[in-house]
């Protein structure tokens, strides 16, 4: 079914036709209307799943923990200081390997207070030990999420998906829906990694590990993360052939050829790709490298499909105060780097606060990259 639904409504439309058994949440902009709206879903009837309205983050996280290890499918949403103030549970989710999805609308992390995009709050969570899923459209945060059910569940870790905080939680798109049945099947029965309350088989979740134990259990959580790839492909392949939407984890746009390429997470993919389109009429050879998957960081992908280009610019919707580039331009440096010929890297950092990234923006950019230029080692687009 065809319907018009702003980023929050599809996610929480996604929500309800996956119909959780619990969703522990307290609510934050821009993030709000997902459980706002999941919540009349439950107030309905329309879902089974036993809602727990908490007096925080911290305890939304932590409700979640619970019911996940008592082998429920869990899922909640959040956004900027909310996904901080989670911050502690994390980390003791993805330890415990358990698959709860996290629907987030990226914002930006005070202070100065800013309710708007930016990729502050994910990428600040990118170590914890969650998958992370950026999406460029409304229907790819819908696709996405019922994929990262299926997904964490199959891999036993945690994943959020990321959409660009009222960029697409607020803006209205044209999505095609699938039908209830259908997520239902493709998702079946959750296979939980254990169960607390399997009284026949007792375990201990949450011991305490010191020097003794704590680097094995680490390193293990390391491995899972390290294996995750092929579940990710195999589920997209799955979801594409029954659906007819496939989203590969590196999607490469107009760079046959490319002499300059920009690699881009999140909404500002489609402003780049007006931007190449109009560069390309001008006979200018320039590319995309939409990068879906942050987590897990796909180094080979990478490394095969960024090796062959002379400029590459890495565009960070964040800051890393301080640090040697943007997060995401320092990780490609480190991928690239024992190349045998490298490219050129330029770091760009844009839209911090929801500071618009216009296609006049995109070309900017782009013309630098191609003139193999640069003054400093960041360059902050749009800012004054």
């Amino acid at each position: 079914m065809i319907l018009a639904k702003t980023g929050n409504e599809a996610l929480a439309y996604a929500m309800k036709q996956i119909n959780p058994d619990v969703v522990a949440a307290y609510p934050i902009t821009p993030s709000t209307e997902i459980v706002q709206l999941f919540s009349n879903y439950v107030a309905d009837g329309e879902v089974d799943t036993e809602f727990v309205p908490v007096e925080s983050e911290h305890s939304a996280m932590t409700a979640c923990i619970g019911a996940a290890a008592c082998g429920r499918r869990v899922m909640t949403a959040t956004a900027s200081q909310g996904l901080a103030l989670m911050h502690e549970m994390l980390f003791i989710a993805a330890g415990l390997r358990l698959p709860i999805v996290m629907a987030v609308a990226s914002r930006s992390l005070s202070s100065p207070l800013n309710i708007h995009g930016d990729h502050s709050d994910s990428v600040a969570s990118r170590d914890s030990g969650w998958l992370q899923f950026f999406c460029e459209t409304v229907q790819e945060g819908y696709d996405a999420l019922i994929m990262a059910v299926k997904i964490a569940e199959r891999a036993y870790l945690p994943a959020i998906v990321a959409i660009d905080g009222f960029i697409l939680s607020h803006c209205q798109e044209r999505i095609e829906t699938l039908e209830d049945g259908a997520v239902r099947e493709f998702l079946g029965q959750p296979r939980p990694n254990y169960n607390l309350l399997d009284w026949r088989n007792p375990i201990l979740v949450g011991p305490a590990t010191l020097q003794d134990y704590y680097f094995e259990f680490k390193r293990s959580e390391i491995e899972g993360m390290n294996r995750v790839l092929p579940v990710i492909e195999e589920v997209q392949q799955e979801f594409g052939q029954k659906f007819g939407r496939y989203y590969p984890v590196l999607e490469e746009y107009r760079c046959e050829d490319a002499e300059a390429v920009l690699v881009v997470m999140g909404s500002a993919c489609g402003t780049c790709r007006v931007a190449v389109d109009q560069l390309r009429a001008q006979g200018k050879k320039v590319g995309l490298a939409k990068l879906r998957v942050f987590r897990p960081l796909v180094h080979a992908i990478l490394k095969k499909s960024l090796a062959r280009f002379r400029r590459i610019g890495v565009m960070d919707r964040v800051d890393a105060v301080n640090s040697y580039g943007g997060p995401l331009f320092t990780e490609i440096t480190s991928v690239l780097y024992d190349l045998p010929e490298r490219p050129a890297v330029f770091s760009y950092v844009y839209g911090l606060g929801g500071r618009e990234f216009t296609p006049e923006d995109a070309r900017m950019v782009y013309e630098q990259v191609l003139s193999g230029k640069k003054d400093e080692l960041v360059t902050y687009v749009g800012v004054r």
